[in-house]
This record gives structure tokens, C-alpha cells and sequence, in this order.
């Protein structure tokens, strides 16, 4: 258990649950829906404009990466088989649990089930590289100020989330913040940590703007 134990546990269960992404696009990018999705009118790309291209460059963390794959495949195994950028995690294959999250211009975004061929041309950020932003630094060195994580293995995920969010409101309310990051599950129960590693992140930008 975390330091709150099962308080923490009993208080933000509710936390995990579905994301909206298991069954619809993040401002459209998703080409289909989780195969389980029964969203009919989710947009489809066909199959055979799939199968045509196999050679895809994308942009990630600012470089392009050239890479021969499938164009189904989920995002996910091109950032970790195919360019050995392990920090982003596998947890469930269903965008219901976060442990995938990047950025997609600055979205956070399911990466296992992002087909490849949806982000040709976008900017991906990974956990590898959002520490190089400020606001993903200030969260970095909150989350080790805090000594937010347990056993770590969702951690990027969360970083990610957290990261998108103080980008777009840099001073937060708890239900903002409860609400960003609802689509992440810890098993640890970290959830009170995160939470005021978020709110000191925010907080030392407030700071900075302010000149303090």
C-alpha cells in the first residue's frame, strides 16, 4: 500500500474507469475503434489502405523515425519493439488503464490502441521526453520530491496525464485534477501523492510566472 494505505485505495476507486478512448477518437485521430467498441459510427479506415503502406516516418520527441510496420499496428509496439523506447508501459491493450499514455500534439493519447498510421505527421512526445518541457520537469521533480511512486510500473502514464494537464490549466482544482486523471489506474493506490505532486508542480509554476 501506499503512505495513505486503504484509505487511499477506498477513496479513489472510482478513479479507474473506462476512458472515453476506448471507444472513440481523441479529436478524431483514431482511424477505428477498440475492436470491441460497438460505436457503428466511429470512423473506419478500410483494411486494404492498411495493408498498402508499410513504411511510415513519424515524429517522436522531435526527430523523425522511420519505421516498416503494418499500419494497424497500435503505437504502443512501434515506441517500444520497433524503436526500444520501453518507458512508455503496456497494461491492458484496451485504453482503460493509462500505463500507455503519450502525447499526440500535446494530447494524451492511448498509445495501445493508436493505430500507427493515424499519427503520420503528428508530433509524438513520450515519458523520454517530456521532462525537457517545463511543466514536465516541475512534475518530475514533484513526483520525486514527493516520493510519489510504489512500484512505479503506471508512473509514466501518470506523468503524462498530468503533464497535458497542467499545460492547459496550470492552476488546477482537486476535481480538476481528479477529472485528468481519472483515466489512469494505480494498483499501488498512489492517488493522494499524485494529486499533491500535481498541485506542488503547479504551484512552483505559479511561482516562476509570478518571478517568486
Amino acid at each position: 500500500m501506499g503512505k495513505g494505505g486503504k484509505n487511499e485505495v477506498k477513496e479513489f476507486t472510482g478513479m479507474w474507469r473506462e476512458h472515453p478512448q476506448a471507444t472513440a477518437s481523441t479529436s478524431g485521430r483514431l482511424c477505428a475503434p477498440h475492436p470491441e467498441s460497438s460505436d457503428s459510427a466511429a470512423p473506419r479506415c478500410s483494411n486494404d489502405d492498411r495493408m498498402t503502406k508499410m513504411s511510415f516516418t513519424l515524429q517522436i520527441n522531435g526527430a523523425p523515425k522511420a519505421v516498416d510496420v503494418d499500419g494497424d499496428t497500435p503505437l504502443l509496439w512501434v515506441i517500444r519493439d520497433v524503436l526500444g523506447m520501453t518507458g512508455t508501459k503496456f497494461g491492458c491493450g484496451a485504453a482503460l488503464c493509462g500505463a500507455c499514455t503519450v502525447h499526440i500534439d500535446g494530447v494524451a493519447t492511448r498509445s495501445c490502441i493508436t493505430p500507427v498510421d493515424s499519427v503520420e505527421g503528428a508530433e509524438v512526445t513520450t515519458i523520454e521526453a517530456i521532462g525537457a518541457t517545463p511543466v514536465g520537469a516541475q512534475i518530475q521533480k514533484a513526483w520525486l520530491d514527493l516520493d510519489v511512486p510504489q512500484c512505479g510500473y503506471c508512473q509514466s502514464g501518470q506523468i503524462m496525464s498530468a503533464a497535458e494537464l497542467l499545460a492547459g490549466n496550470p492552476d488546477p482544482s482537486d476535481s480538476d485534477i481528479d477529472a485528468a486523471m481519472a483515466g489512469n489506474a494505480c494498483r499501488c493506490g498512489t492517488y493522494l501523492r499524485i494529486r499533491e505532486a500535481i498541485k506542488q508542480a503547479a504551484a512552483t509554476s505559479t511561482s516562476r510566472q509570478q518571478g517568486g
